[in-house]
């Protein structure tokens, strides 16, 4: 299937892939785990699922860039607090008004936490590229530290965070949306969700509580 850029060009994608490699690069610090290493994974990841299902991949392409602009704002935030800065960055790379604000709405609409069983086809894109780099099992052994120490959260705040907003997700079937990317990743996924079960259980135990007190 060919490249669709009808709504987004590859000069936009070019001005808004610089703009946020180049506030990653300077705001770096400040997101170990949301940085550039974080949205290139995704761009490319989402740019792949979109092809794969037909969807806009200029436009998704575009949302991945901008998907997680919010860290920048505030830590520990929801897609919605980037919105501003998020627009800001597609209406000065050229993007329509139109596109733009549809942009927004899909990074919003593949949000873990919001997302359900019949969101867009972009948004399904982009929603499978973010899970996968959360079921990596890389993630939680390289990079779990850097999600805590960005937005300032505990172990057992984020093993809650996990478990209850992907447990359903998982469990009703729509984890991911892509037929191949359930086939390749979903014993990762249920590693991954196990993993943080275990993790929420665990430090709930007053030894290990204070374990965990020793070595912080």
């Amino acid at each position: 299937m060919s490249a669709t850029f009808d709504t987004v060009s590859p000069g936009a994608l070019a001005v808004i892939e610089a703009r946020v490699h180049d506030l990653c690069r300077a705001y770096a610090a400040k997101l170990p785990f949301h940085g550039w290493h974080h949205v290139s994974f995704v761009r490319e990841k989402a740019v792949g699922f979109a092809r794969h299902n037909g969807s806009d991949q200029g436009v998704v392409a575009a949302a991945a860039l901008v998907h997680d602009v919010n860290y920048l704002v505030r830590r520990n935030s929801a897609a919605a607090e980037g919105r501003d800065l998020r627009m800001e960055i597609l209406l000065e790379a050229g993007v329509p008004d139109a596109v733009a604000r549809r942009i927004d709405a899909i990074v919003d609409e593949a949000e873990m936490a919001n997302r359900g069983p019949d969101i867009s086809l972009e948004a399904q894109a982009l929603s499978d590229a973010d899970t996968l780099f959360k079921a990596l099992p890389i993630t939680p052994v390289m990079l779990a530290h850097r999600y805590l120490t960005e937005n300032g959260i505990t172990l057992r705040e984020l093993a809650h965070k996990i478990v209850g907003e992907q447990r359903e997700v998982h469990d009703d079937g729509y984890y991911f949306y892509n037929p191949e990317a359930a086939e390749s990743y979903s014993r990762w996924a249920l590693a991954n969700l196990e993993l943080w079960q275990c993790i929420k259980e665990a430090v709930d135990d007053p030894a290990v509580e204070e374990l965990l007190g020793a070595v912080s």
